[in-house]
């Protein structure tokens, strides 16, 4: 059975937050993220690396600055399920359906992703998991998907971890928002470096500061409700772009 909080007969106003979701961080020991944010700790030295479910230490070094999408779903597969693969699991589907594009120069810039349409395309075919692209998402309607049961893959500065900061510029990094309290956004953060910051609230207007105006909303009912072809519904031309910059750390 669904937790309440993903079944559709809930109305809109009695809906609650979608809960538990336990935090997923897209690098192997939480405890590391703000050494390696503001202190140059290089994320492949992680003693934890193979939690990630990596093949290599060197491939672990190469993917984990870009994984914030898959921490995503891994949390949202989580809640639904109960279970989900491993983070490099989830790359590894995610990388056959073309959501991630890489050249093979030897460096972690040359990684270009997420990308949205293939990736909506993975999470419906593989996980039954309805994923619908925005290229153009107003603030308003991110609130709309949340007060409707969705949560939200939303791109938004990194520096969302620190609040009180102004952003350099919006988006480039995927955090998960899964519901609504009053005028605050709640979210979890796969890059957090403190716990506050990756179990998050932010009001709308300040998170709207952050938010690079486009995402995925995604339907956790079971079975799905809509075809595969619903579930790509895609709204703007900005969609089938890099959801994250090079590095989302």
């Amino acid at each position: 059975m669904l937790p309440l909080c993903c079944d559709d007969t809930v109305e809109p106003e009695r809906r609650p937050v979608h809960t538990p979701v336990e935090v997923v961080t897209q690098y192997a020991s939480a405890e590391l993220i703000g050494r390696i944010a503001y202190d140059g700790y290089v994320p492949a030295d992680d003693p934890n690396w193979q939690e990630s479910g990596a093949p290599s230490q060197s491939a672990y070094g190469r993917w984990c600055r870009h994984l914030c999408g898959m921490a995503c779903l891994r949390m949202v597969l989580m809640h639904r399920d109960g279970q989900a693969p491993s983070l490099f699991q989830l790359l590894a589907g995610a990388r056959q359906y073309g959501a991630y594009v890489k050249e093979d120069n030897g460096t972690c810039d040359d990684i270009k992703g997420l990308i949205y349409a293939p990736f909506a395309q993975y999470a419906q075919d593989t996980h039954d998991l309805p994923a619908t692209v925005h290229g153009t998402l107003y603030i308003s309607e991110l609130v709309d998907h949340l007060d409707a049961g969705r949560m939200v893959m939303a791109s938004v500065a990194k520096e969302i971890r620190r609040p009180a900061l102004d952003p350099a510029r919006r988006g480039g990094h995927l955090v998960l928002a899964i519901g609504r309290q009053r005028d605050q956004i709640v979210f979890r953060n796969p890059s957090g470096h403190t716990r506050q910051a990756r179990e998050a609230t932010l009001p709308v207007g300040r998170f709207d500061d952050f938010f690079g105006g486009r995402g995925l909303s995604l339907d956790l009912r079971r079975p799905a409700r809509r075809t595969p072809a619903d579930a790509l519904a895609v709204t703007g031309i900005a969609a089938t772009g890099p959801v994250a910059s090079t590095q989302t750390t």
